[in-house]
């Protein structure tokens, strides 16, 4: 088998827009560098990417440039290579509105979108489609022999569902620590750490990828790959420090590191942001310092395109919005009202212009471990469902890839009992509220289309007879 990987680097400049929320935030400083990370596998008759960006989302129409490109360049299939978001909240523009999306707009829904809203920034847009194409091609180009391995680690002490039932019979978001109506978490984590590596003749870590469920959101005050950064830096440390780490989040659409049922401090800042990536780190050492390497045949990818309905908000929710919007954000008595209900005017055209999506479920697979990726902010426990019904030895689930359709809960959040503000009709969620379970559905049926190969295991001992000083004793007085 062959393997090759590369990095670029896609940091945004100062005074940049930084997404993560639904208005305007600028980038005022700097602390660590944000990448492009591209892995390649073959085992001779069939290539793959695997890319990671540090970003909080990426766009379908970035992936389709970049897809076409490389293409063309290495003759690796489209449908092959698999472009996962980060989900760092302290990444560059690359998320929310365009004035392409908006061009036909009423004026005050475009003022909304462009200068009340986030907003992509075309120049950035370009120039990390730039530097990813670069990175795959030149994972491609530098592809060699190398030996295989892959396994999970299990790391549960950093990551906490971030949605918790309460006493008024709902689910709050967020609801905070010490709150006396707190009943119990809502949901559930996924503490598997998945780990593909790849190592030369020498024996000598080329690069990994990993996968584990969490938001980037422990140190957003400055530009920074979030806790991907120190998950990065213990691996090189340990490993070698010029290797590849390429990160693929896993269904983390309601996962983050805060505990709300802890008492302690609020886990945010450097010091969490280096507590959850060198855990996850010792984990991913583990993984690869146990597991078998070998010959991870045979790589494979399929991919299938639903057609998903968007919910679209009734009359008497766009009056209110009217209402509440045409008072100025400042004026509000509650900020948040004015935010949705200027994100509920902005969904109404979107829908009315587009009221089907095209949701890109893919999998991409090396030997006995599948990715199945999704564009979604996917929930846990519905990246879960797919593990659990998968017929690979390992599975790992990749949220915010190929594309963003917002938050994807399952059907239960949407009942009374149910909630949060994922749940609510926004520009970035508005699929209709079965398309967490479809995606359940495909992906499971992409990864039964393929063969799945076999763990390498570890040379068999001949039988042996017993050790000639095992058989002494024993002495007694």
């Amino acid at each position: 088998m062959k393997a090759g990987f590369f990095e670029t680097d896609i940091t945004p400049s100062i005074g940049m827009e930084q997404p993560g929320g639904y208005g305007k935030m600028y980038i005022k400083s700097f602390h660590d560098a944000l990448k492009v990370r591209a892995a390649v596998f073959s085992d001779g008759k069939e290539t793959v990417a695997l890319v990671g960006v540090d970003s909080c989302v990426i766009q379908a129409k970035l992936v389709n440039v970049v897809r076409r490109k490389v293409s063309g360049c290495t003759g690796i299939k489209e449908s092959a290579i698999m472009m996962g978001a980060s989900h760092t909240h302290a990444g560059g523009p690359l998320f929310g509105a365009s004035a392409e999306d908006f061009a036909d707009a009423p004026e005050f829904v475009r003022n909304l979108a462009l200068n009340e809203s986030t907003a992509i920034d075309p120049l950035y847009f370009d120039y990390v489609a730039g530097q990813s194409v670069t990175a795959i091609c030149e994972a491609y180009r530098r592809m060699q022999d190398a030996s295989l391995s892959c396994g999970s680690g299990y790391e549960d002490q950093v990551a906490f569902n971030r949605r918790l039932r309460v006493k008024q019979g709902r689910v709050y978001t967020h609801p905070g620590k010490g709150n006396p109506d707190i009943i119990g978490f809502a949901g559930p984590v996924d503490p598997e750490v998945g780990v593909l590596s790849a190592w030369d003749r020498e024996g000598k870590l080329m690069g990994c990828v990993i996968n584990y469920a969490c938001h980037g959101t422990t140190n957003y005050g400055a530009v920074t790959a979030d806790w991907i950064y120190h998950l990065e830096k213990r691996i090189r440390g340990a490993m070698n420090r010029d290797a590849v780490v390429v990160f693929l989040n896993g269904a983390s659409g309601d996962i983050t590191q805060v505990n709300n049922l802890s008492m302690s401090e609020r886990e945010v800042g450097d010091k969490y942001s280096d507590f959850v990536g060198s855990r996850v780190a010792a984990e991913a050492i583990k993984v690869m310092v146990t597991a078998e390497k070998g010959s991870l045949e045979p790589v494979a990818s399929a991919s299938r395109v639903l057609r998903l309905k968007r919910r679209k908000p009734s009359g008497n929710r766009m009056d209110e919005a009217m209402k509440i919007v045409s008072v100025s954000r400042e004026k509000t008595v509650n900020n948040s009202d004015w935010v949705f209900a200027k994100e509920l005017l902005l969904a109404d055209y979107l829908v009315s212009k587009n009221p089907v999506a095209g949701v890109e479920v893919q999998a991409v697979q090396v030997g006995p471990a599948v990715f199945l990726a999704n564009p979604a902010e996917y929930f846990c426990h519905l990246g879960l469902k797919i593990k659990k019904a998968s017929p690979f030895p390992l599975t790992w689930v990749v949220e915010l890839a190929n594309g963003s359709v917002g938050y994807v809960p399952g059907r239960a959040a949407y009942r009374e009992t149910g909630g949060g503000y994922e749940t609510v009709l926004t520009s970035y969620s508005n699929l209709e509220t079965g398309a967490g379970e479809k995606i359940v559905k495909a992906s499971v049926e992409l990864a039964g289309s393929l063969n799945p190969g076999q763990l390498p295991e570890r040379p068999r001992a001949q039988k042996g007879s017993p050790w000639n000083y095992g058989v002494l004793g024993p002495d007694r007085e």
